[in-house]
């Protein structure tokens, strides 16, 4: 037992101690298991065990190749990315070229698809499992599987880059969100034939089912032709051939969250352009290859050994 000595009343001499103290200037927040991290190449087994905690888990665009963040073997995380849109506004604002100017033949259209699918892939889903989000392991993951994907560009069209900024931080350039093609007429529709906020899901739903049976039957019908009829998606390539049975099999609920997002939607297009391109990507790479380099340049040339 250590003994002390009185030097003064209120004053003890304290015997000493083996404790360090040390103060880092401008400290930063470390979470250590992001160094047991890794990023490889899943598949749609890893997509359905965490698919769940994403906010579209219905549907999987075309094209899907998946990529999982595992810990200790474990799937932490999934990435899914997809075949690109032949066609959007926002990414003719970045590249004016690839836009139709009225006198496109099929030949001009058909190399232009060739050439987004070529050079182009887009973030489809993306999901990481709870316990782990606010550690930086989302921005990291999206840039190191862009660099594995191996094309030259790898855009995402994300409403939660309006508040979370993990495209920024992985590297992606946003251009400033725009309405939907369709927005101004989706209003027009919403307030022809609803009371509610065209914004209010639950309240557009609960106002249909409180009509008569005759009535839900009208409106549906109604929100189902204009859908059919404004739907880019339904009217295109081989969907269209099956979109009548589509159509025909929504719920109200499914169709009227179809209209919304058709015309409400105005995600952020975000793009980022591969400094890696025509380099032989590692099969799997640690989540802290991330931070060897900025997330424009050129992977480290450590991570090749």
């Amino acid at each position: 037992m250590p003994t002390f000595k009185k030097l003064t009343d209120g004053d003890f001499d304290l015997p000493a101690t083996d404790t360090l103290v040390e103060r880092t200037d401008a400290p930063s927040a470390r979470f250590s298991l992001i160094e047991s991290m890794f990023i490889e190449r899943g598949s749609i087994d890893d997509w359905n065990l965490l698919h769940d905690l994403h906010y579209k888990a219905e549907k999987i665009a075309a094209g899907p190749k998946f990529w999982k963040m595992t810990l200790y073997g474990e799937t932490i995380g999934v990435l899914v990315t997809a075949c690109p849109k032949g066609l959007l506004k926002e990414r003719h604002l970045v590249f004016p070229k690839l836009k139709p100017n009225g006198d496109d033949t099929r030949a001009t259209n058909t190399q232009r698809y060739k050439f987004i699918n070529d050079n182009f892939r887009v973030v489809s889903r993306f999901v990481v499992d709870t316990m782990y989000r606010g550690i930086g392991c989302g921005y990291r993951m999206m840039n190191l599987v862009s660099r594995m994907e191996g094309n030259t560009f790898m855009e995402i069209q994300s409403s939660m880059s309006k508040f979370n900024l993990f495209g920024q931080k992985a590297g992606f350039q946003f251009v400033k969100p725009m309405n939907a093609n369709k927005y101004e007429k989706g209003m027009r529709f919403f307030r022809s034939n609803f009371e509610s906020n065209p914004q209010d899901f639950e309240a557009l739903v609960l106002e249909i089912e409180a009509k008569s049976k005759e009535e839900q039957i009208a409106i549906v019908a109604k929100c189902k032709e204009f859908y059919q009829k404004n739907s880019a998606l339904e009217n295109t390539g081989k969907i269209r051939a099956r979109s009548d049975s589509r159509v025909e099999a929504m719920t109200h609920r499914d169709v009227i969250k179809g209209i919304q997002q058709m015309c409400l939607a105005s995600p952020m297009y975000g793009i980022w352009k591969n400094p890696d391109k025509g380099r032989i990507m590692p099969a799997k790479l640690p989540l802290t290859a991330f931070d060897t380099q900025s997330p424009k340049e050129p992977l480290h040339d450590k991570w090749f050994l």
